[in-house]
């Protein structure tokens, strides 16, 4: 009998799957795979909260693969090794899997290319994760767009495909492989967690998006910027491992905005639009593999960094003095979420308030965010930084206090948790400094820097190398 391996990367779902629709049409007998890949145990920006979330997302896949009649084969090991390895053992003559964006794993993939070539196995990437993937949208000099709005416009003027049907179930009995158990405590990998982690895979990530599209997204512009408001839709760690498909999700926003009313629609697109950054941030570091390990724009490589390393420590534990941004950082390293407004703020303090190098905080993002994405969380950090893809941002400094003020203006997200400041009013509760006896009976730190006297410091930086290009 003929067999085809579909190899399930971040893709852990049975619907709108492309390479598993494809592989599924082949006629032959289909073995699902997922391979633990030996890089889980190592390396500065493995986090435990990811390893966790994407293990309960493979169990559930398992699960509903065996409901189907399907057998997922898990195997530990490095997957250019195990991929052919299970094609030699299955006589599988195709292996099929949707494409993933980050240079190592292209490198990968092409490593498995060439050996499964050898071996007379075909080998088929197809594009899922994105809607519109590196190239496919130009600028019309023909090059890969590096501003957002122009890119977005473009994005949109596009037809949107349309979700693809589910995996159909199994009529035969499935050939049975030794299979590795799916390990739910991260700690099999060195990493211990600290905090629960929310349940993973198709079916959870299918609920949570249906009760978003009931009534959140229809309030969306009004509401996403303040943590203390459940406004956003918390399915980023669903889209990172494929919980969920895009298509799926774009389609739906598109009959609900049809289905709206105009101040509903604009929701909509705003919406939209934070599914469109995630694309755009893909394509740049597709297009622009450099933003790995550098800045955007070169000439910021050469910019003068802190290296203070008690403001960095400050800040990881949520002891900076800025109530806003101890809230944000210490409900990360509780829970391994951070609202989007505050992972704008927080960044932005790091790099303009402590002028310490931003590859820092991505990594440490990276460490902790159950839904820590390379491309976006590059891109946002570059775009925090003034390292990026904006024309001239440099100057775009965010004041902590008077963010605080705006986005959680009674301090509910701040008395959560900073309980130090708990009993303050909802003036004092931002500027606990203001009153130093206050201050030293609640035990919360002074500010570690004072914003006001750095703000010129970072702006002088900046323009450092400004000059610098110049002359």
């Amino acid at each position: 009998m003929k067999r085809i391996i579909h190899w399930f990367r971040r893709d852990l779902r049975l619907h709108d799957n492309t390479a598993l629709h494809e592989a599924s049409r082949r006629g032959a007998e289909l073995v699902p795979v997922f391979i633990l890949e030996e890089a889980l145990s190592a390396g500065v920006d493995v986090g435990a909260a990811r390893l966790a979330f994407l293990l309960k997302s493979v169990e559930a896949l398992r699960l509903e693969l065996r409901r189907a009649g399907y057998n997922l084969v898990v195997r530990k090991g490095k997957s250019d090794e195990l991929i052919p390895a299970l094609c030699r053992e299955t006589g599988a003559s195709a292996v099929f899997c949707n494409k993933r964006y980050e240079p190592y794993t292209v490198r990968r993939d092409e490593r498995i290319a060439q050996k499964l070539s050898t071996m007379g196995v075909e080998f088929h990437r197809l594009k899922d994760s994105v809607i519109w993937e590196n190239r496919e949208i130009l600028t019309q000099s023909g090059t890969p767009y590096t501003v957002f709005t122009p890119y977005s416009k473009a994005w949109k003027s596009r037809a949107v495909p349309a979700p693809l049907p589910s995996l159909p179930p199994e009529t035969q009995s499935s050939t049975v492989y030794q299979s590795d158990e799916v390990p739910l405590d991260p700690w099999i990998f060195g990493h211990r967690l600290n905090h629960p982690v929310t349940a993973g895979g198709e079916v959870e990530a299918l609920k949570l998006w249906q009760s978003f599209l009931a009534g959140p997204i229809h309030h969306y512009e009004e509401q996403r910027n303040f943590p203390s408001i459940n406004g956003t839709s918390k399915l980023s760690p669903h889209l990172r491992c494929g919980n969920i498909g895009i298509r799926r999700m774009v389609i739906d926003i598109l009959k609900a905005r049809t289905a709206s009313n105009p101040m509903q629609a604009k929701n909509c697109d705003v919406f939209l639009s934070e599914l469109i950054w995630r694309e755009f941030y893909t394509q740049i570091l597709s297009n622009f593999p450099h933003v790995m390990r550098h800045n955007f724009r070169r000439e910021y490589d050469a910019l003068a960094w802190s290296d203070n390393e008690e403001h960095f420590q400050a800040w990881c534990v949520g002891q900076t003095g800025y109530p806003i941004v101890d809230a944000a950082m210490r409900c990360l390293n509780q829970t391994g979420w951070m609202h989007n407004r505050l992972r704008m703020i927080v960044a932005m303090f790091l790099t303009k308030d402590l002028l310490l190098h931003w590859q820092r905080g991505e990594r440490y993002f990276m460490q902790k965010l159950t839904d820590g994405d390379m491309a976006a969380n590059n891109g946002g950090w570059q775009w925090s930084s003034g390292t990026g893809t904006d024309a001239a941002p440099y100057f775009r400094i965010f004041n902590p206090t008077t963010q605080g003020q705006k986005f959680d203006p009674q301090g509910k997200f701040i008395g959560q948790w900073v309980p130090e400041l708990v009993s303050l009013d909802e003036k004092m509760i931002h500027l606990p400094w203001e009153n130093p006896l206050l201050a030293s009976r609640l035990k919360y730190t002074q500010p570690i820097v004072l914003h006001e006297k750095q703000r010129p410091k970072c702006l002088a930086m900046y323009a450092a190398i400004k000059v610098s290009k110049s002359s």
